[in-house]
């Protein structure tokens, strides 16, 4: 199966609340964005949000430029169905993100919960790295989480890479400066913790 199979078939399947990444509140993301200096003018993507409420969130405090990327047509019906006429004010890209075509120097954020660690192939990765660097302008910033050196070694049956801080900075250090990093405890809905690293990078 390949990796656009393989979530077209989760978001079909399974019910958001019960898979492992899920959150009732993007409570960490959202500080992060507002730390960041995002404002509702801020043009931001978001990165394998799938079936999250992030965009709700943001929505509802009067973003207005935002793009929401997924490999899943499913999941990105699924948040559609869920804003009703408030989807109308997102765009919707349905593209695997090591192969998307974006706008240059088009994005203020770049948001991705666990999309990067689940690139094992070197050549996805720097795919993925090369378009980040492109597509954020300079003095935007990205805002990457992954699973940590501690975290789980696989997710939705998928191996995965794990990171720290420090080491997702050195992934993109041709074009991005760490501003800060550090480690966060995700509780599972079944209660099993699940260690990340989050990195905050300034685009050069």
């Amino acid at each position: 199966m390949n990796r656009k199979a393989h979530w077209e078939a989760v978001y079909t399947t399974k019910d958001v609340g019960t898979v492992s990444w899920y959150q009732a509140e993007p409570a960490q993301s959202l500080q992060l964005l507002e730390a960041a200096g995002a404002t509702p003018e801020s043009v931001i993507i978001d990165v394998g949000d799938g079936d999250s409420v992030r965009v709700d969130r943001l929505v509802e405090r009067g973003f207005r430029q935002l793009t929401v990327l997924d490999l899943s047509g499913a999941a990105l019906s699924r948040a559609r169905a869920r804003l009703g006429a408030q989807a109308a004010t997102v765009r919707w890209v349905e593209a695997d993100i090591t192969r998307a075509e974006l706008l240059r120097d088009a994005y203020d954020v770049w948001h991705d919960r666990a999309v990067f660690h689940s690139l094992t192939d070197a050549d996805d990765r720097a795919r993925y790295m090369a378009t980040a660097s492109v597509v954020v302008r300079r003095g935007g910033t990205r805002i990457i989480a992954t699973f940590a050196p501690d975290g789980p070694l696989r997710c939705s049956g998928l191996e995965v890479a794990r990171y720290s801080p420090e080491s997702i900075a050195q992934e993109f250090a041709e074009a991005f400066t760490l501003q800060h990093g550090f480690a966060h405890s995700h509780t599972t809905p079944t209660g099993a913790e699940q260690r990340f690293s989050f990195a905050v990078l300034r685009r050069r």
